[in-house]
């Protein structure tokens, strides 16, 4: 009896059954926990990923202009929804506007660990630039795991997981002309293309209306600084980046734009060099790469007497030439055309291409619908410093640069890139009483300067639109760049 006990002491047959009975039962229970985790993961990125393009959806409207929130509150409420998958939750298993809560920042902390707060939420729909989606928690229930839980005796959890994200709208001005102007009411640059605007210096005190126009802060500008205009600051920057040929500023953040207080007489000057012009210091041997006029410079004056082909502070109407006109309803449409210039357009023809021989000739550029499209069909691709001229011989202008300054080989040269702006806002317009910051810009207007500038005190320029160079949702021409992206 004692041998037989000593024997099944020894006896080793069938201990691997229990070796395999304890790891299979493990194994098991770590299969079962890492399937449990894995719903757990599954729910944390399909509410991180539903709170991301929520807050995407929702900054995409923040732009800093009147009901800028409730279109983000719209756009997150109704234009996405999601699914999450195993956790529990009363609505089942849909993610919608019930889930999440939607607030506004107008800064975030300058670290990503440290808690948002009171300090940086928005006040208005100006300062709204971040929109902050906090999803509910849901309860992700162990299956598997409750097995486990209770063959080791322990207490069984119930995780909850929510999401977090924070996005913000940034917009980004590229070579833009420090100028901005009061639109009319429901103005669209695209479906305006073909029309004049007449823009005048807005006054220093006085309220500001529809085709007003004034200036931006050099300052505020991200000067190239490899262009023209680099080194500079104050006035001698903003006269250089308004009359400068080439790169003038680089890609800038920008929320709004930052107004320049006077009606700033002298910067015409810097503008007029497009047309050939060299008034005030500006001189075409010292200037004439900085500042190169167009390749096409009609403008219909001419010096005034003085024996050279340079206009300076004086001009006198040309005899038998004329720039391209506005709509022929001014002066009586006030400051916004129709598109019609029929019959400037005819004098145009007559008095610039017509001659003793041939008074009254058929318009040369027949297809040309706008006064833009004239312009380059005038230059027919031809842009360099031997181009021929544009007139027939004998005429006072020849249509090319006749002072002497190589031309800009692009026809750009005679455009502007400017702000547009809703003056008509309570806040901005009374903002532009004076120096005013953030003024939130609708959409970048390129402008085609028909004529030289008008002398001061009215500053009037006649200006056509081509079209818009971005903004209010338009891809432009790269000038503008819209970009919403995810800060947390």
């Amino acid at each position: 009896m004692r041998r037989t006990a000593a024997r099944f002491a020894k006896n080793d047959d069938g201990a691997i059954l229990i070796i395999v009975a304890v790891s299979l039962g493990t194994i098991l229970g770590m299969i079962a926990l890492s399937y449990d985790l894995g719903r757990m993961a599954t729910t944390q990125s399909e509410l991180q990923s539903f709170a991301d393009h929520i807050a995407l959806s929702a900054a995409g409207e923040l732009d800093g202009e009147n009901g800028a929130r409730a279109r983000a509150q719209a756009a997150a409420t109704n234009f996405f929804t999601d699914r999450q998958t195993f956790a529990d939750d009363a609505s089942g298993n849909a993610l919608d506007s019930t889930d999440f809560t939607l607030t506004f920042l107008r800064s975030l902390p300058t670290l990503d660990t440290t808690a948002i707060t009171s300090a940086n939420t928005a006040l208005g729909d100006t300062d709204a630039i971040f929109a902050r989606v906090q999803v509910a928690p849901k309860t992700v229930p162990f299956t598997f795991g409750r097995a486990f839980f209770a063959l080791t005796g322990q207490a069984q959890s119930t995780p909850t997981f929510g999401a977090e994200a924070v996005a913000g709208f940034a917009s980004y001005a590229c070579d833009i002309t420090p100028m901005m102007f009061c639109m009319p009411p429901g103005f669209d640059a695209d479906t305006w293309e073909g029309r004049t605007i007449l823009m005048r210096a807005g006054g220093n005190s006085a309220a500001w209306g529809p085709g007003d126009f004034g200036f931006l802060q050099p300052s505020t500008v991200a000067v190239d600084s490899t262009g023209n205009c680099a080194g500079l600051s104050g006035p001698q920057a903003l006269s250089c980046a308004l009359g400068a040929a080439g790169s003038i500023t680089q890609c800038f953040r920008q929320r709004g734009v930052d107004t320049e207080p006077g009606q700033k007489n002298g910067l015409t000057n810097s503008l007029n060099t497009r047309f050939d012009m060299w008034p005030g210091d500006l001189k075409p041997g010292a200037d004439g790469v900085k500042y190169a006029p167009a390749p096409g410079v009609t403008k219909g004056l001419v010096p005034n007497g003085n024996g050279s082909s340079c206009i300076n502070n004086n001009a006198d109407p040309s005899p038998d030439t004329v720039a391209l006109p506005p709509d022929d309803c001014f002066p009586g449409c006030g400051r916004y055309g129709d598109g019609d210039w029929s019959v400037g357009r005819a004098n145009y023809v007559t008095m610039n291409y017509g001659t003793t021989a041939n008074p009254a000739p058929a318009d040369p550029h027949a297809s040309a619908t706008t006064r833009y499209d004239y312009y380059l069909s005038e230059l027919n691709g031809n842009y360099s410093a031997t181009t021929p001229a544009i007139f027939p011989a004998g005429k006072s202008e020849t249509g090319r640069p006749m002072c002497g300054a190589l031309p800009y080989p692009d026809p750009a040269r005679r455009e502007l890139i400017m702000a547009a702006v809703d003056c008509s806002q309570g806040t901005v317009a009374e903002a532009l009483r004076g120096s005013a910051t953030n003024i939130p810009v609708k959409e970048y207007v390129r402008v085609f300067l028909l004529q030289p500038v008008g002398a001061a005190p009215e500053l009037s320029i006649y200006g056509e639109v081509i079209g818009s160079a971005g903004g209010n949702g338009n891809a432009g021409s790269g000038v503008f760049h819209e970009i919403v992206q995810l800060f947390r």
